[in-house]
């Protein structure tokens, strides 16, 4: 045998094991080229300086300090690790650090997944289930708290699902990713919950004379990591909050990122819902049942809130990979053997990422988009020195970041229920009295609101309120005795 051959021999299974690189690369590289759409959400503003003052009080906020409306009310940022990171890389880097650091994790998730099913599935049915994961996970890739949970997601996930595809208890060096999870991001809850599916799927596939020993082991699994999602400044208390952001009843359907699939138009979650029936119908596949049910719970979690796509999407392949091998085949669960070849590459392809990261940014100026936020109209409603402004929701964000205290934010688990809903429906005059009443309420000395708003136009037509300024994002009308609308009610004459 040739030393060419050898070599060639020895290259071969070290490039294969190199695909969930290959993937992270990739999305990394797209994600800082398309940098500024991560910083499209006004929530990235008031996450970073939420992240400031965390950094600078050396403390994590057990009250509002933002708005004037429930300031000094109880309020908890179960996501305050994520907060501190953004404001750090912001405070080093600019908005690049935020952009660089989401598309790191956004990598880093998709490189897990990549990893984890091409343990079980082929290289090309596990870019398949890659794609369809992008796909559907995109509209939600932003600068927020949320995506740096998504690796821990993912591997909190995959420890699981391997245990209980083992018929075994999961691994206890899970438990401090439940801890970092907890300190990311409110959504831990659901993998607290996911403990309890997947240990009724191990248990219910085991064999009859281990499954006593086996339930109480998964049960003293899941006391552990209850126990570990306690290991934050608030204790116990983020339990509770993330249980608060749930029960917002009639406020949810309002927020675009919570409202239930939409079918009007064909999207990428219908096309992939689709594909996946047919591949199923097509190939005669049988899943156990306790994998059916907890896929089932995972599509109806993302036909009621559209942003629970994400989960179905980096947890469905993790769930499908081991009974599809068992029947389309697949690769060996085998661990990946060390090599001078893939260490090497490895290490390529981060310095060429680093390099080209370095690139970009000095000659790309990240940058929140600004588009839609009130950047002049703020810097007028300063100039009149008010404290009590009743804004767009959407303007919430920019108005925290930019020192300005307001009415509502994206905050809603502060604000609860009923204030939200009255807020949207004074600002979309569903109720019109809701938005004189909110007025006089609160004593409101100004308002501030998108040009187009129905409420913008009513004010209008309304005396004692007058338009100081207007674009084409925001309009501010001024409590003032005595003003004269500036648009008269049109009126019809009768014939």
């Amino acid at each position: 045998m040739s030393v060419t051959t050898v070599h060639a021999d020895h290259a071969a299974p070290a490039l294969r094991t190199l695909l969930p690189v290959w993937v992270g690369a990739a999305v990394y590289a797209l994600f800082v080229l398309a940098g500024d759409r991560l910083l499209i959400d006004p929530d990235t503003l008031w996450q970073v300086t939420v992240g400031q003052w965390i950094s600078d009080h050396h403390a994590v906020p057990t009250v509002d300090v933002y708005s004037f409306t429930m300031r000094g009310q109880p309020w908890i940022s179960t996501q305050w690790l994520a907060q501190v990171m953004y404001a750090a890389t912001y405070a080093v880097a600019g908005w690049a650090g935020p952009v660089v650091l989401a598309a790191g994790a956004i990598a880093l998730t998709f490189m897990l997944l990549a990893r984890f099913v091409s343990r079980r599935l082929s290289d090309s049915a596990t870019l398949v289930c890659v794609a369809a994961a992008l796909a559907l996970t995109v509209p939600h890739l932003l600068a927020r708290p949320h995506v740096l949970a998504l690796p821990v997601l993912v591997a909190w996930a995959a420890g699981l699902i391997a245990a209980a595809d083992r018929r075994a208890a999961p691994s206890w060096w899970l438990l401090p990713l439940m801890t970092l999870w907890a300190n990311l991001h409110g959504g831990f809850v659901f993998g607290l919950l996911l403990v309890g599916g997947l240990a009724l799927d191990a248990v219910w596939n085991a064999d009859a004379s281990v499954r006593r020993k086996l339930f109480l082991r998964w049960f003293a699994f899941g006391l552990a990591a209850l126990a570990a999602s306690c290991v934050t400044p608030y204790g116990w208390h983020a339990l509770l909050a993330s249980q608060k952001i749930l029960s917002l009843g009639a406020a949810l359907p309002l927020i675009m990122e919570w409202r239930p699939m939409d079918f009007g138009s064909l999207g990428a979650f219908e096309v992939c819902l689709l594909l996946g029936m047919g591949l199923a119908l097509h190939h005669g596949i049988r899943l156990p049942l306790m994998r059916i049910v907890l896929l089932l719970g995972l599509v109806h979690m993302s036909l009621a809130q559209g942003r629970a796509a994400e989960i179905l999407a980096l947890i469905g392949p993790l769930l499908l990979a081991a009974p599809l091998a068992r029947q389309i085949g697949g690769n060996e669960v085998t661990a990946a053997t060390a090599s001078p070849f893939r260490g090497a590459s490895v290490a390529g392809v981060a310095a060429v990422l680093v390099a080209g990261t370095i690139a970009w940014t000095a000659v790309h100026r990240f940058e929140p988009h600004m588009r839609t936020s009130p950047v002049t109209a703020v810097t007028e409603l300063k100039k009149l020195k008010l404290s009590r402004v009743f804004n767009d929701y959407d303007f919430g964000g920019y108005l925290i970041a930019s020192g300005v205290a307001p009415f509502i934010d994206g905050r809603t688990e502060l604000y609860g229920e009923k204030f939200f809903v009255d807020h949207n429906a004074a600002s979309g005059l569903m109720q019109p009295d809701n938005l004189f009443r909110l007025l006089a309420q609160y004593d409101i000395e100004a308002t501030l609101l998108r040009t187009q708003s129905a409420a913008t136009k009513l004010l209008d037509r309304v005396d004692g309120w007058q338009k100081v300024y207007s674009d084409d994002i925001a309009t501010i009308h001024l409590r003032k005795a005595g003003a004269v609308r500036t648009v008269e009610p049109a009126v019809s004459a009768k014939k």
